[in-house]
């Protein structure tokens, strides 16, 4: 026991519930984050795709985004270690924040003015090392600074703002495209993720680790350290495996859907259906959300709620393997939104409950999050066949149901989270 009193702040099990300023902050770098993410991936990155090669545009963005996605395993674990044993009189956190949004930022500004595909990669891929770095932290805050019971509301939080990033990433570049073009909305993307960090950075507290409690920095320590074995840790294993699996199955559902309504609904504006799917999801999310996380907190129950989640994604695909069309579009983008808003608010409280060590919770959570990057390398690589010699876009939601019900059988086996 007093091992555990004398464990220094940055180290300690949080107690103290965090207040609503802390929460807000954090909410709005998330927003950023995720509009940094998500503004390209859904419009700007393939309208610069059609405009660079109108022939093969699918291939094209799968190739941006599937490199993109590679670096971006690398960075979330890497940044996390580094951060862990990071002794800054700043913390162990921001600095690293802060790097991340200028890297970010200064990818965007490549891919603004990228004029051929092989700068284009080289923009998202310094746009994926920042942001996946900038969420290792973010997400590392909640476990450094929230208690167990108040976990699921702060993930139902996170949840909504990676949601409203979504949606108004889409409403700022669709309305920068029409001022401007490509340069703008990526420029507004830069200075959203900017702002972000910034307010995050300068306005919340970050513990200070001390030197005596760094861990080993010897190259032999560090790449062991990375390994965290499934024999030993079998819940962290398990959960790692459902969030893969939802995240595969919400890649398969949303990466291609202004494609979707161009070529298989053959809607008359596809900018414009992308943006009603995404309000519709959004609002969707948000009560799924909140619901989801006030009743996890009050019960102290993680599963039932992944179950429910991955049920209710899986129908939402499933609509749209039996209908292509606007109206199947239009049911099944609540049906996600609320299923997915539910997994994120109750996910990111079962996953921190599940880290091995305190001393490793950014590295940890970086490898954790792999499971989020991971499936935007192999969705992309499994998209393109299944679309061209697998059955088309219904095979491709097929997909994302199948893997959703896989979460969800995965979810069971973790047995140290009720």
């Amino acid at each position: 026991m007093s091992e555990v009193r004398d464990l220094p702040e940055a180290l300690a099990e949080p107690v103290a519930r965090v207040r609503a300023g802390w929460m807000s902050l954090l909410f709005f770098a998330n927003i950023a984050l995720w509009l940094g993410v998500y503004a390209p991936i859904q419009v700007l990155l393939p309208k610069q795709a059609e405009l660079l090669d109108a022939a093969n545009k699918e291939a094209v963005f799968s190739l941006v985004t599937g490199i993109g996605a590679v670096v971006a395993l690398i960075a979330n674990p890497a940044v996390g270690l580094l951060s862990d044993r990071t002794c800054s009189a700043r913390g162990r956190r921001h600095p690293w924040t802060a790097a991340g949004a200028a890297v970010a930022a200064a990818g965007l500004v490549v891919l603004a003015f990228a004029p051929n595909v092989a700068i284009m990669v080289l923009g998202w891929c310094l746009v994926q090392a920042g942001l996946n770095g900038m969420l290792a932290m973010l997400v590392s805050a909640i476990a450094d600074r929230v208690p167990v019971p108040q976990r699921a509301q702060v993930g139902g939080l996170v949840g909504i703002a990676q949601m409203l990033g979504t949606v108004l990433g889409a409403v700022v570049v669709v309305v920068m495209l029409d001022l401007a073009g490509l340069p703008l909305g990526y420029a507004v993307c830069a200075a959203i993720v900017l702002a972000g960090a910034a307010a995050f950075v300068l306005r919340t507290p970050d513990a200070r680790l001390p030197v005596a409690f760094r861990p080993s920095a010897r190259t032999r320590d560090v790449l062991a350290n990375l390994w965290i074995s499934p024999r030993r840790h079998p819940d962290f294993a398990w959960a790692w495996g459902c969030h893969f699996m939802i995240n595969l199955g919400n890649a398969f559902g949303t990466l291609y859907l202004l494609f979707f309504l161009k070529d298989a609904v053959h809607y008359e504006d596809p900018d414009t259906g992308l943006l009603i799917m995404m309000g519709l999801y959004g609002a969707a999310l948000i009560v799924g959300a909140l619901i989801a996380g006030h009743f996890s907190d009050k019960t102290g129950r993680r599963k039932p709620y992944v179950l429910a989640a991955s049920a209710v994604m899986a129908i939402a695909a499933l609509l749209l393997v039996v209908w292509q069309n606007w109206t199947a579009a239009l049911a099944a983008s609540p049906l996600l939104g609320v299923g997915f808003g539910a997994y994120m608010a109750v996910a990111l409280a079962m996953l921190t409950q599940v880290l091995p060590t305190a001393q490793d919770r950014a590295k940890d959570l970086g490898v954790i999050n792999i499971a989020n990057s991971l499936p935007q390398v192999v969705a992309p690589m499994l998209t393109a066949p299944i679309l061209a010699y697998l059955g088309g876009y219904p095979s491709l939601f097929a997909a994302s149901a199948l893997s959703t019900v896989i979460a969800a059988v995965l979810v069971t086996r973790v047995k140290g989270v009720s």
